[in-house]
């Protein structure tokens, strides 16, 4: 589990404006309902997010980052991952999210994918450039999203995500796969996380550069697992450098 229930998403900069947001519930082609907050803007720009959250799924550290985009003009929705074996129950810090996770299946998780992408490109969101944003689990995720040609990304990032989990239907792990990557990808990394080894992040850096697609990786020095979080005042400079990086990023792919 990357944050607990005191955890919160760093401010990005400058000032936020208006934004408001709302508890969802979508269904995916098979029939599952999944859980998802939905993060509006008052006046949208041309970009828009969808956020994976880290193993326990939909929590509020998530929907607070979604409105941390919607302040800043990103509509931004997040979605949960086990509406097929939690159902809609609550994601507080007491759920058991293990025996979940490890039920997780890739290819249902894309059709999960497949649904929170018509929510968002519904209406207006349909000329919106789109790009995944994930967490830990959700990193990791986010990046075999970007396997995916057939969902018209403008690109992928991905915070701490994790290169040697094989997801149930899946042939091959992140780091196998990084070279079918199909769109612009931003990795950001903690050069002191001991989940993820730093030879691991480099091995994906170039797999990224076999890929041909333009991808940035960046490791903090002296940075955990989940530095991206208000509390962690130590990893500030990291988690201001992390925001503009994110933003950057999506102002280089978005589609004017």
């Amino acid at each position: 589990m990357c944050y607990d229930d005191n955890a919160r998403p760093p401010l990005p900069p400058g000032e936020s404006g208006s934004a408001y947001g709302e508890d969802i519930i979508l269904t995916a082609a098979d029939g599952n309902r999944f859980a998802a907050y939905a993060a509006h803007p008052v006046n949208p720009k041309a970009a828009q997010i969808l956020i994976y959250p880290d193993a326990r799924g939909l929590h509020q550290f998530y929907k607070e980052l979604a409105l941390r985009f919607a302040g800043i003009g990103f509509t931004a929705l997040a979605l949960d991952y086990f509406g097929r074996t939690a159902g809609l129950s609550s994601r507080a810090e007491s759920f058991d999210y293990m025996p979940h996770v490890q039920q997780l299946q890739l290819t249902t998780f894309f059709q999960d994918v497949t649904a929170a992408l018509d929510r968002l490109r519904t209406g207006a969101g349909a000329a919106r450039s789109t790009f995944t944003l994930g967490f830990c689990i959700g990193g990791t995720l986010s990046f075999l999203t970007g396997t995916k040609e057939d969902f018209d990304l403008a690109g992928v990032i991905g915070f701490y995500a994790g290169m040697s989990r094989k997801f149930g239907g899946a042939n091959k792990t992140l780091l196998e796969e990084a070279e079918h990557i199909k769109y612009p990808v931003l990795g950001l990394f903690g050069g002191d996380d001991p989940i993820i080894p730093q030879e691991q992040v480099h091995e994906f850096d170039e797999g990224l550069d076999r890929a041909g697609v333009a991808h940035e990786v960046i490791i903090y020095p002296g940075a955990p697992h989940s530095f991206f979080d208000r509390r962690a005042t130590d990893f500030a400079d990291a988690s201001a450098d992390a925001w503009q990086r994110v933003l950057g990023f999506i102002e280089a792919y978005t589609t004017k």
